[in-house]
């Protein structure tokens, strides 16, 4: 992961367990995921945003959810182990644990080592770019 990555990273992990504290999982768990975009090659960050979210789907009492979860913690480790992720996938267990998405162009300014543009989330609640 460049600076800028691990930077913004940090900061989404960060923004998800506060809100969790606070237990406003609802508005956490966006953070995770865009932390899943950014660190889904890197055995460590990966893993811990399907931590996260594992934690949040049980916070909120959705059984299928967690239990999605569980199966990416352990493909999700393996993926990024062989470097075979799906790039641009959010990481929810609503998404197919295979499928590309495209990646926001804030998030992938950050991937590219470029500085956030802060004009990009203008009015974005809770956005960290």
């Amino acid at each position: 992961m460049n600076a800028t990555q691990r930077e913004v990273f940090g900061q989404e992990i960060a923004l998800a367990r506060r809100l969790m504290s606070e237990r406003r999982h609802d508005e956490a768990f966006p953070h995770p995921e865009r932390a899943h975009i950014l660190g889904q090659a890197h055995v460590r960050p990966h893993v811990m945003t399907h931590w996260l979210m594992l934690r949040i789907a049980v916070h909120r009492r959705q059984a299928h959810a967690a239990w999605g979860q569980v199966a990416r913690i352990v493909l999700g480790a393996i993926g990024s182990a062989v470097g075979s992720v799906p790039i641009g996938n959010t990481g929810g267990s609503d998404i197919s644990m295979f499928k590309r998405m495209p990646i926001a162009p804030e998030l992938q300014r950050v991937i590219d080592g470029s500085a956030p543009d802060p004009a990009a989330n203008a009015g974005r609640s809770g956005s960290l770019l």
